[in-house]
């Protein structure tokens, strides 16, 4: 890539005997071998060889040939080598070429003389194209319009060389001549285009004249007049009013193209809200009339920009953009519930609950791959309007709460968090819930699912009715006790041995019942009854149930943190029926009922029964409830009954506390100055402005008022960025301001001779390690005495991953034979240039972190002795969101654990768990562990932090 080139193909190198195979080939009279030993000269050129001994057997043997594939090669094979010197003179033999060219310009065949004209417009040697120009200009009145087209398309690139003008004196004029009389498509828009490069007065006036035929011209001509519309209102923006209209009326093109392309130029270029009403709807019609994936995802990136700055216009088109969701692919849903969770307002959240609600019944009736993933992203959807507009819940809760017995654990997950929630926030729905989660609670397959409905259950069944049929419920779904009864010793021997010879993976558990029975001889002796339930471990899930969605099931498949929940409800449920019940006896028997069914759980936890024993946090909290039923407490009934839900309370106030804080911080807007300039808009002349003008001047005002025209960069924030790439005493100093935008860093290098010399061939050579490369490599320049030259380098990224550019520059000076070399210092791409903070809900954090495969452990090592204060000294280096509410690092324990999160411009994840406890000399210890998806980001986040760590 040292050179341009508009062919580029993979070849190895070739040998001696090669070049002299392509020889014979090229004097033999065979067509087709000619075809193939041109092309594999023109490969051999490709890839550095420079072939000088091949060109005279071209010009003798290849030169004459008729056929149009040898012609086509041959023009290629011109297009690479070099045809000028190392001073940049054209070489003589290259005139031996200026005679065909000239035929094959003149030549009857229409396709001999369109690949001649294209040739000419990769042609960058004016010596050998000022023979050539008589033809060109005869061939723009040629019949075919093949053949016009590309004269236009060559004329442009020959009056754009440094002597194009000399050469091409009166081409504006009669192309602009040309313009006026052509009929193709094609033809019209190279001259249209020629116009608008090389003479932009007359392409405006064109297009000024002919204002009533744009609607009605090509495609590919609407898009130049596009392009020359952009160009035309940045340079002079107080003109955009009368374009504004030409692109108004292009929205109703036929072209999906343009429609895009104008609306994408309508906003650019306009903040009315006429306008901006227009783009709006228009990428509406084209997330509607588009069944490509892409396009729906690109449509939905600009309305989202819209709705960020445009959010008043957006809120109308709501239900437009909700129509998308009517695509069956996740990515597009996911990216329309976003938008149109932001574009809620009390006007229209009855049609966006309703819509949502009929999004969550055709999930249960149809048959689409993802509808568990799509029906999670409804329910959380709809949690968000019901937290939003309370008033909306009572309508969705008991259509979602069908949805508790869900396959999909994440979405039966998110509608029991969304009905706890709402019962709290909805006191005038509690009855109708804990009625509806008791009916519903034996179809819920999940152990997690089920420790949340337990919660609901334990802390909002008030009235006596509700107590005793809660506690029935879980009675009822737990079945018969105990749970199992350890039978003879040798039955339990066989069985075990029978179980371990079976070839099926299946888990037995024997429940057995105990009974005395009478023999024939009139004695007592003790039967048992022994039935198994099979639980086949290859087909069940961890802490699901298979078929049935009771309790029994799942603790029988070892879940002894139900059974602690279950344990804690059942406790709450028997001191709310001592306050509700008045019958002493009725309380004893369900407390007594309860007892019996913990310490059945206990005992099933220590049995040999099941693969592993209870653990010990749940054998603790079962034994907790059981000591707190034998010996009541007032204390403990406090405890139990209030503070849990005050705890909630809690929870729930900082959360909504958050998100009001996160929308003020996003509502702020940015001010004008004191000493700025005032523009009162009141005072204008209103003659000739049509209403569109109008609020477009009026909205530039507000904008300027508001400070929205001034630039974000800061002049200090720049010189900051300034990397010193040489010392002040090497013969070249340079230095360069690095600009980090998503997947592109630009390198803007200042080189500066400081020697009294001219240096001739100056380069900056560049190499990056990591996930870094160069796109180009920058020319050879020559530096004049004490002068300097801005070069451009720009490298592509690929990955969150710390990169480093390592280079240095070469150079040539007339008093020294030898290249010079000033090797530069090291460039490091730190990982802050690509993170940003970001938020996720707790139970994805929790999921990802299982998920991620790539783990790095960092000690801490600070001088910092508070643990807060390291928390946040963490969050500001890594440029993360701390995801634990500050009330939950509140007080002094000596003790600290925060999760923080952040999200890449690759759509990378980065996972922080930061873990410090006080030691009693004051020092702060413990581990900073970091996850993601890829290696890289978790060794670079891992490096930052060791680097920034100690305060």
């Amino acid at each position: 890539m040292e050179k341009s080139c508009s062919l580029l193909i993979h070849f190895d190198k070739g040998n001696p005997a090669m070049v002299n195979e392509i020889k014979e080939s090229l004097e033999g009279n065979d067509v087709p071998l000619k075809i193939e030993a041109l092309k594999k000269a023109i490969m051999l050129l490709l890839n550095g060889d420079t072939l000088p001994q091949l060109f005279i057997t071209i010009v003798r043997y290849v030169l004459p040939s008729e056929d149009h594939t040898i012609q086509k090669l041959l023009l290629l094979y011109l297009e690479i080598i070099d045809k000028t010197d190392s001073k940049g003179k054209v070489l003589p033999e290259m005139i031996l070429i200026c005679q065909n060219l000239r035929n094959n310009l003149q030549h009857p065949n229409e396709y001999i003389r369109g690949v001649t004209l294209r040739f000419l417009s990769r042609l960058n040697e004016s010596e050998l194209i000022e023979p050539l120009i008589p033809s060109v200009l005869a061939n723009l009145e040629h019949r075919h319009p093949y053949i016009r087209r590309n004269a236009i398309l060559a004329m442009m690139c020959i009056y754009k060389l440094p002597q194009g003008e000399q050469l091409l004196v009166d081409a504006p004029e009669m192309i602009e001549k040309a313009l006026g009389t052509e009929q193709d498509l094609s033809a019209k828009r190279n001259a249209f285009l020629m116009l608008f490069n090389c003479s932009q007065e007359r392409a405006i006036g064109y297009l000024l004249r002919n204002l009533e035929a744009v609607p009605n011209w090509g495609d590919l001509l609407q898009m130049v007049v596009l392009e020359l519309i952009r160009k035309v209102c940045r340079s002079n923006p107080a003109e955009k009013g009368k374009y504004i209209k030409i692109i108004i009326s292009l929205l109703n093109s036929s072209s999906t193209a343009v429609m895009y392309e104008c609306a994408s130029t309508l906003v650019s270029l306009s903040s009315a809200p006429t306008a901006i009403r227009a783009a709006a709807n228009t990428y509406c019609q084209l997330l509607q009339s588009q069944s490509d994936n892409n396009v729906k995802l690109i449509v939905l990136d600009r309305l989202q920009e819209l709705k960020a700055s445009h959010r008043e216009v957006m809120v109308d088109m709501i239900m437009d953009v909700l129509r998308a969701l009517s695509s069956p692919n996740l990515d597009v849903q996911r990216k329309t519930l976003d938008i149109a969770l932001e574009l809620i307002t009390p006007k229209n959240i009855d049609e966006v609950v309703m819509t949502l609600k009929k999004e969550v019944v055709k999930t249960q009736s149809s048959e689409m791959e993802k509808n568990g993933e799509y029906r999670q992203m409804l329910v959380q959807a709809i949690h968000s309007c019901a937290v939003k507009f309370p008033e909306v819940a009572s309508t969705v809760v008991h259509l979602l709460m069908e949805f508790l017995g869900d396959s999909n654990l994440a979405s039966a997950m998110d509608v029991v968090l969304f009905v706890r929630e709402i019962i709290e926030t909805n006191p005038k729905l509690r009855m109708s819930i804990i009625t509806r989660l008791l009916d519903s609670f034996y179809q819920i397959r999940y152990s997690r699912v089920c420790s949340c409905a337990l919660w609901i259950i334990g802390e909002y069944c008030l009235s006596l009715s509700e107590v005793e049929n809660g506690i029935l419920t879980i009675n009822q779904c737990l079945g018969e006790l105990p749970f199992y009864t350890v039978a003879e010793d040798a039955e339990t021997s066989e069985s075990k041995a029978v179980a371990t010879t079976k070839s099926q993976p299946v888990n037995a558990i024997t429940v057995s019942s105990r009974r005395p029975a009478i023999l024939a001889d009139g004695t007592y002796a003790t039967q048992s009854a022994a039935s198994e339930i099979a639980v086949a471990t290859a087909a069940l899930i961890p802490g699901s149930v298979a078929t049935t969605g009771n309790l029994r099931s799942i603790l029988l498949t070892g879940d002894f943190f139900l059974g602690a929940v279950i344990a804690c409800t059942l406790t709450k449920l028997i001191f709310r029926l001592e306050e509700v019940q008045p019958s002493r006896v009725a309380v004893n028997k369900a407390a007594a009922e309860a007892l019996l069914i913990m310490v059945s759980m206990l005992r099933l936890g220590q049995s040999s029964v099941l693969p592993h024993p209870i653990d010990d946090d749940s054998y603790d909290r079962i034994s907790l409830c059981i000591q707190i039923l034998t010996r009541p407490d007032d204390f403990f009934k406090k405890v139990w009954l209030q503070s849990c839900r005050e705890s909630f309370m809690k929870m729930l106030a900082d959360k909504q506390f958050r998100e009001t804080e996160e929308s003020k911080a996003k509502a702020q807007v940015s001010h004008a100055q004191p000493d700025d300039l005032i523009d009162f808009r009141l005072l204008k002349s209103r003659k000739g402005m049509s209403q569109l003008e109008l609020e477009d001047e009026v909205e530039d005002d507000l904008k300027r008022a508001t400070g929205e025209f001034i630039k974000d960069g800061d002049s200090m924030n720049k010189l900051n960025r300034v990397l010193q790439l040489t010392g002040f005493s090497d013969p070249v100093y340079a230095e360069a301001y690095v600009t980090v935008h998503q997947y592109d860093i630009v390198l803007d290098v200042t080189v500066i001779n400081r020697t009294k010399e001219t240096l001739q061939n100056l380069c900056l050579e560049l190499a990056t390690m990591g996930d870094l490369k160069l796109v180009e490599r920058p020319q050879n320049y020559t530096l004049a005495p004490e002068s300097s030259k801005q070069i451009k380098a720009n490298i592509k990224v690929s990955s969150t991953e710390t990169g480093v550019i390592f280079g240095n520059i070469v150079y040539e000076t007339t008093s020294v034979l030898d290249r010079n070399v000033v090797v530069l210092n090291d460039i490091h791409i730190d990982i802050m240039d690509y993170i940003s903070p970001a938020t996720c809900p707790d139970v994805t954090f929790r999921n990802m972190w299982a998920e991620f495969e790539w783990e790095n452990k960092v000690a801490v090592n600070t001088t910092i002795q508070d643990e807060k204060e390291f928390v946040n000294h963490i969050v500001n280096s890594t440029n993360m969101k701390c995801l634990t509410p500050l009330s939950a690092l509140d007080g002094d324990c000596g003790f600290l654990a925060a999760n923080l999160y952040a999200k890449s411009v690759f759509g990378e994840d980065a996972l922080v768990n930061v873990s410090v406890e006080k030691q009693p000399d004051g020092k702060l210890s413990g581990y900073i562990r970091i996850r993601s998806k890829t290696q890289g980001i978790a060794l670079s986040l891992g490096d930052k932090i060791t680097l920034k760590q100690k305060g």
